[in-house]
């Protein structure tokens, strides 16, 4: 019987320090083969860092890193021959063309796509031959990740690789890194959207003051912590009076938790914690009939990623 994959990144007790202060502090993180993590953390956090120690851009002061096994300070040339990187911000020469410049990294791997076929993928096919100077923002992030990928690396790892691209192309880079995951690829990238996070990562790795916060899947971070309810969301076609909101909030199921109803940030939408799911539905169902309020949605919701991202950070921001 065969033990388990080796991890394509191993990080162990990282740190590295600036002017005395620890920037990265003790962390840990794994990336395993066919795997996508998503990285996340507060402006400051750590994360930078912590991708350029991976990448071998910088030493760390203690503990330790290796890609595919291997030290990225000493053995980078064998790791780039399979990595594909993506910055969050990277200039090409202006009067390069598209697919010039495609072309030329797929020559620096032994086992490239075609870059046509690249292109393709990534919706730049229509711009292959205009200049990198007339290139929208949008566009130059899909380029830098067409360079990344063209090589068929085995890892990528891509710095906030869906910035100012509109919804249309985040969700085709989405796809495209859905498949390079199946294909075997790993895939660690940073990014402040929640949401690409939560729809994208297999499991999720939040970091402050570079220490490690929580990691897992996104369906385990979004369980909550200890003691954590469950919660009814109730979608209403338009805002309740207040002193319907505290009859909402005196329920017996709900006033028995002793949490206070909270309005979820949308116009008509609210959320009741309960020890009770069953009896909440059903005072929440009564109540609505007898008043005549057909309601757009009922369901019993976990946190959101982005709920867990602020409860972690911050409580770790509290600490300061």
């Amino acid at each position: 019987m065969s033990g388990p994959a080796t991890p394509v990144i191993e990080v162990r007790a990282l740190v590295k320090r600036y002017g005395g202060r620890a920037v990265v502090d003790g962390l840990d993180l794994n990336v395993a083969p066919g795997e996508i993590v998503a990285l996340l953390g507060p402006n400051g956090a750590g994360k930078t860092t912590t991708v350029e120690t991976i990448e071998g851009h910088r030493r760390p002061d203690a503990g330790s890193v290796r890609v595919f096994g291997l030290d990225p300070r000493r053995d980078g040339p064998r790791i780039r021959a399979r990595c594909g990187v993506m910055l969050q911000r990277a200039d090409l020469w202006n009067q390069a063309r598209v697919i010039e410049a495609v072309r030329l990294f797929a020559a620096f791997y032994p086992h490239a796509l075609d870059p046509g076929e690249v292109l393709e993928q990534v919706g730049l096919a229509e711009r292959r031959d205009a200049r990198y100077r007339t290139l929208s923002g949008g566009e130059r992030q899909r380029l830098a990740l067409a360079l990344a990928i063209v090589g068929r690396p085995d890892l990528a790892i891509l710095d906030e690789p869906t910035a100012s691209m509109d919804v249309t192309a985040r969700r085709a880079t989405w796809d495209l890194l859905r498949r390079s995951r199946d294909d075997g690829a790993s895939v660690l990238l940073t990014t402040h959207l929640l949401e690409e996070a939560e729809l994208l990562a297999d499991r999720v790795v939040i970091i402050d003051r570079g220490r490690l916060l929580a990691a897992g899947t996104p369906a385990d971070l979004r369980g909550g912590g200890p003691g954590e309810r469950p919660r009814l969301e109730v979608a209403l076609r338009a805002p309740l009076a207040a002193a319907a909101v505290a009859e909402l909030a005196a329920l017996p199921s709900v006033a028995a938790t002793g949490a206070p109803l909270t309005p979820s940030g949308q116009p008509g939408v609210y959320i009741l914690p309960t020890d009770d799911p069953a009896a909440t539905l059903r005072e929440v169902a009564t109540w609505l009939e007898a008043r005549r309020i057909v309601p757009l949605a009922l369901r019993f919701a976990a946190p959101s990623l982005e709920e867990v991202f602020l409860r972690l950070t911050g409580e770790t921001e509290a600490e300061r």
